[in-house]
């Protein structure tokens, strides 16, 4: 997915989304790592795909933070 597509979704699916890709990404290790798998490149795409939802995670929990304290002013 790209970054837009990640700008859509609520909060909750991004978690939600995060994890599933921290598992699949910790799989995908592992498999490499018995047996070098067929598409290595799925490796950094998921690494990216993990990087770009904990931008989109950090970018919404600084601006939730940005407006309480301008709200506490």
């Amino acid at each position: 997915m790209k970054n837009r597509d990640y700008k859509d979704l609520p909060t909750k699916e991004l978690v939600v989304r995060y994890k599933e890709e921290k598992v699949k990404l910790t799989k995908t290790k592992f498999n490499n790592a018995v047996a070098r798998i067929e598409q290595p490149h799925k490796l950094k795409e998921l690494r990216k795909d993990i990087a770009r939802l904990l931008t989109e995670l950090n970018t919404r929990r600084i601006d939730n933070e940005l407006k309480a304290t301008e709200k506490g002013e």
